[in-house]
């Protein structure tokens, strides 16, 4: 197993900083997640530790040597795109031997090691197939069996889920993470996609305009944004007033929406929206200002114009930086 470590990692294109001084420590068998909107900078990092842009500024280690220089061939980077850029005219076994084969390796160990990947995604019964005869999930999976089956130092995962409808890509987030875990390989994964970020990290970085606003654990990033562009770009948030005179924010899984009269702040539910187990309620208060609460459906729920009241414990306040 590998870490990976970005010193001063800039990449500028003119005045454009695509990546701003990026200080990045991941760990061995740790599993980081970058994260943030279109035009961030997450998938020119990626690109970066994978040797396929050189930085402007910094240096790049991979277990403790200085690849800054270094070609993409010199890294053992296993790279995952979302587009899967599997060879059409080939089978699914001739698709995962291929770096084995530009690697040189003896043709005695590529079949059983092809045989080993195979196993590791469920698709060892497919290995005769076209990627054309498979699903979009199932394709993936060969995209994975094929970067993982020479034992990269580093697997780097660019939005590999994203082509993929909702169930699907969910079941595939369990698979992608189990498989992780038995490898204990260094991951970096690069999504836009929050609860992907959350439900899959050791740690998730998030980035605005080519710079880092917070590396941390995910729950922590979530409860405990570092600013207002982390509380407001990683799920809904509530921005109020917190102690001290500063902004707080407050999730709406903890802001309680129940009948009025109760203790809290009076308003009316402009808008309620069923999301199967829960119902997330937009209630505007009298004081003209709108809030956010989630609650679990228990098959009755309140009606849109209908009086609320709505409150939440102090400690569930997190005191954002300015």
């Amino acid at each position: 197993m590998t870490g990976v470590r970005l010193d001063g990692v800039s990449k500028h294109y003119g005045a454009v900083r695509a990546a701003d001084r990026v200080d990045l420590d991941v760990a061995e068998g740790e599993f980081v997640t970058i994260l943030g909107p279109s035009g961030s900078g997450k998938t020119t990092l990626l690109l970066l530790v994978a040797g396929l842009l050189p930085p402007s500024a910094g240096s790049i280690l991979i277990g403790g040597r200085d690849v800054t220089a270094a070609s993409a061939q010199q890294r053992n980077i296993g790279l995952v795109f979302q587009s899967y850029a599997l060879f059409p005219h080939m089978t699914v076994a001739d698709n995962v031997a291929f770096p084995l084969r530009v690697r040189g390796v003896a043709a005695s160990e590529v079949e059983s090691k092809v045989a080993a990947a195979l196993r590791l995604v469920r698709l060892d019964e497919h290995g005769a197939r076209k990627p054309s005869q498979l699903s979009g999930g199932q394709q993936q999976r060969v995209a994975l069996a094929r970067a993982v089956v020479f034992g990269p130092d580093v697997l780097l995962l660019d939005e590999p889920l994203g082509a993929l409808d909702r169930k699907l890509r969910e079941e595939l987030q369990v698979e992608l993470k189990q498989l992780q875990r038995k490898l204990g390989v260094t991951t970096v994964l690069v999504t836009h996609d929050q609860e992907e970020a959350l439900s899959l990290s050791d740690r998730v970085v998030v980035l605005d305009q080519g710079r880092v606003q917070q590396t941390a654990a995910p729950e922590e990033a979530y409860l405990q944004p570092a600013n207002r562009f982390v509380a407001d770009f990683l799920g809904i948030a509530n921005f109020i007033a917190a102690p001290g005179g500063r902004e707080g924010v407050v999730r709406p899984e903890r802001v309680r929406v129940s009948a009025p009269g109760s203790s809290g702040l009076s308003g009316r539910i402009v808008e309620a929206v069923y999301l199967g187990q829960s119902i997330r309620y937009h209630v505007t208060l009298d004081d003209g200002r709108t809030i956010v609460g989630t609650t679990p459906f228990i098959g009755e729920r309140y009606k849109t114009g209908a009086p609320v009241s709505v409150d939440w414990a102090a400690q569930d306040v997190w005191p954002i930086a300015p």
